[in-house]
């Protein structure tokens, strides 16, 4: 709830259940807090610093920004490269979060019987996820301003990118639990069996004008007015292509009318069509899942330079 695990045994279950239904052996994972329990700042620090005068420098920049004590948070920096203005100059990206918030998703994984490596951002992923995504548009996105809506549970996050550098971020309070919420209530079936219907089809007739179709023109309505604030409150005053995320991406006409309502090219969003991929899965099933499967990619995709 609001970005925190409430139960923290159910959800520690539910992960167990994800990594048996995988089949996997690999027990290794990484993990990514939702923007809004980090803190970020990029600071200009001298160039060729050693590391450890680096951290002593980032704690000191630290104690300006993060309204908490350092003993409380726990504290990372990434050197991006030289400043733009002065070569003998670095730009560092310093990022802080509440240890509390990683500890209990750390938590939920170890109770899972997983070992969790990384703690990333989530934003950060659907950054190195957007590369792969972006390939599916005219010229790769190059020189052009793509916006990618992600359509999660309960939360939208829209992502502006401008030649591939994240420009503008915001979330919305949206999401797909609305859709899955009406079909519980109008035919009395459990979160789990409308989830299920909700992809595989099998309700009645009313389903496709009485809740799918009302769902459709707020998803449509939610996007839109994402476009204008963004247009309104920065200096770029279009979008050239919109990428449709998350698991309402895969409603089949969603794209087809988010792009009639914008008058924006929309396409669904597969950070898969560059990867080779296993012949024993279903090209249909990873077609479905390829959009929500976003942030899972970026975090995938993490690595140690």
């Amino acid at each position: 709830m609001d970005g925190n695990i409430v139960g923290l045994d159910l959800v520690a279950d539910a992960v167990k259940r994800a990594w048996k239904l995988l089949a996997t052996r690999e027990k290794r994972v990484v993990l990514a807090l939702p923007a809004t329990a980090v803190i970020t700042k990029k600071v200009i620090m001298p160039a060729g610093m050693r590391e450890s005068d680096m951290e002593f420098q980032v704690e000191t920049e630290a104690n300006q920004y993060i309204p908490f004590s350092l003993d409380e948070v726990n504290l990372d920096f990434q050197e991006l490269g030289p400043s733009g203005n002065n070569p003998e100059e670095v730009e560092v990206l310093i990022a802080a979060s509440r240890k509390e918030k990683i500890e209990d998703r750390v938590a939920a994984a170890e109770g899972a019987g997983l070992k969790v490596l990384i703690m990333d951002v989530e934003s950060y992923a659907t950054e190195a996820a957007f590369a792969l995504a972006v390939t599916e548009l005219p010229k790769a996105g190059k020189g052009q301003t793509v916006m990618m809506v992600d359509i999660g549970a309960v939360m939208t996050h829209v992502h502006v990118f401008h030649e591939g550098q994240m420009v503008h971020s915001r979330e919305q309070s949206f999401g797909g639990g609305h859709l899955t919420q009406e079909i519980q209530r109008r035919f009395g079936v459990t979160v789990e069996e409308a989830e299920i219907a909700k992809r595989n089809g099998g309700l009645p007739e009313s389903y496709e004008s009485e809740i799918l179709q009302p769902f459709l023109q707020s998803l449509v309505q939610e996007v839109a007015r994402s476009l204008q604030f963004f247009t309104n409150s920065t200096q770029y005053n279009k979008v050239d292509h919109i990428l449709l995320a998350g698991g309402c991406a895969a409603i089949p006409s969603a794209a087809a009318l988010v792009q009639e309502k914008t008058q924006v090219n929309t396409i669904v969003a597969n950070p898969f069509t560059q990867m080779s991929v296993n012949p024993r899965l279903k090209q249909l099933q990873i077609a479905a899942d390829a959009p929500a499967l976003m942030i899972a990619c970026g975090l995938a995709l993490r690595r140690f330079d």
